[in-house]
């Protein structure tokens, strides 16, 4: 029989319906030598989680946050709620001994999360955040060429995620373009390209950052609602090791649908990845022949495709092109064999903080209209 790691769901949104997507198909992708299962569900809304309970089997549902975590039958809590909820949850979950997995971003506050950093760090729970873009089969293969100095070492790079969503005044804006609930822009996409732009180039020491709001106003159900947080962030931000480059982040990219791309430049290679083609990575090596014609010399597009590493599974082929959806469930996995193994999650607390920490010094250059350090 195997081990089964239980995992209570709080928050059942998109993000919630996602992660027990993930959950819910590991056995169709690993091979994993425990279980898996989501035995308890907690949102803002009783009927909201009623209706998920029903909807998908599970089995418990709660009427608040502590008496989930109370339940000494779960292992994991599952954080997909608004982000200035995350913070207390976390902490209130280690403080009880559970293990965490937690959206982006960590907390609302660089402060808050760098104690949830501490605080994990110093229990020996299992305490992850979701970067699910960090499990994509290019991606994993541009860190790989990384981390065995195939691109040499890192001179440039450009990453950008970039929706067309604000750019009607007169569509309503959700919650994550309040600045007191979701933080506009770069909370809500930067998290995914920063801790890209720290997984391939290194960390960020210093940042120059500019905010843009294009609509002062947007129209919503109660009428006429005034922008209080960025609709795009531009930055330039330096490496430890000296690398200079560009993360923007914007929603106000007419044409865009969910347009997430990298581009990372070395001394002996580089690589390019673009969301909207996931399947492929285009990699360049400085020790390509030349020849007056081209030879060949140039970006070759490799197909990463459905070829992953043990533990996973030929499904449906190593071939077949994967989608947005596989990188969630490679979160899910890689987060859970950690918990399985006692070992620290990656993405960590402490990653999620260092974004955290990132964004916080970006705020702070608007504001101040210079460099500042991280």
């Amino acid at each position: 029989m195997k081990q089964s790691i239980r995992v209570g769901l709080c928050g059942f949104g998109f993000m919630g319906k996602t992660h027990l997507y993930a959950l819910s198909n590991l056995p169709y992708f690993y091979d994993l030598p425990y279980r898996a299962e989501v035995i308890g569900v907690c949102t803002a809304h009783r009927e909201t989680a009623d209706s998920a309970a029903e909807a998908f089997g599970i089995c418990r549902v709660y009427a608040c946050e502590a008496d989930m975590i109370a339940d000494g039958d779960i292992d994991v809590i599952d954080i997909c709620t608004p982000n200035p909820c995350h913070f207390t949850t976390a902490r209130a979950a280690i403080t009880a001994g559970k293990h965490v997995l937690c959206e982006k971003p960590l907390t609302a506050s660089a402060e808050e999360s760098r104690e949830l950093a501490q605080l994990a760090a110093s229990t020996g729970l299992t305490c992850g955040v979701v970067f699910n873009n960090r499990f994509l089969s290019p991606v994993l293969r541009a860190r790989q060429l990384a981390e065995e100095g195939r691109l040499g070492r890192i001179l440039s790079f450009d990453f950008a995620y970039r929706h067309n969503s604000c750019i009607d005044p007169e569509r309503t804006v959700g919650w994550k373009q309040r600045a007191t609930c979701g933080g506009g822009t770069l909370a809500d996409l930067g998290p995914h390209v920063i801790d890209l732009c720290r997984l391939l180039c290194g960390e960020i020491v210093s940042v120059m950052g500019k905010s843009q709001i294009a609509f002062p106003t947007h129209r919503v159900p109660e009428g006429e609602w005034l922008t209080d947080a960025d609709e795009a962030f531009y930055l330039t931000a330096t490496t430890a090791s000296g690398a200079v480059g560009q993360i923007t982040v914007s929603k106000l990219t007419q044409g865009a649908n969910d347009e997430l791309t990298l581009s990372v430049y070395g001394t002996e290679g580089a690589v390019r990845f673009d969301l909207m083609q996931p399947n492929y990575l285009y990699v360049y090596v400085n020790d390509a022949a030349g020849a007056p014609l081209g030879g060949l010399r140039g970006f070759t597009r490799v197909e990463c495709v459905g070829r992953f590493d043990a533990p996973a599974l030929p499904f449906p082929s190593p071939k077949a092109p994967v989608g947005w959806l596989r990188g969630h469930i490679g979160s899910m996995e890689h987060y859970l064999s950690a918990v399985y193994a006692h070992r620290s999650a990656d993405p960590s607390f402490a990653d999620g903080a260092a974004v955290d920490r990132i964004i916080a010094a970006a705020r702070r250059s608007d504001a101040e209209g210079r460099e500042v350090p991280v």
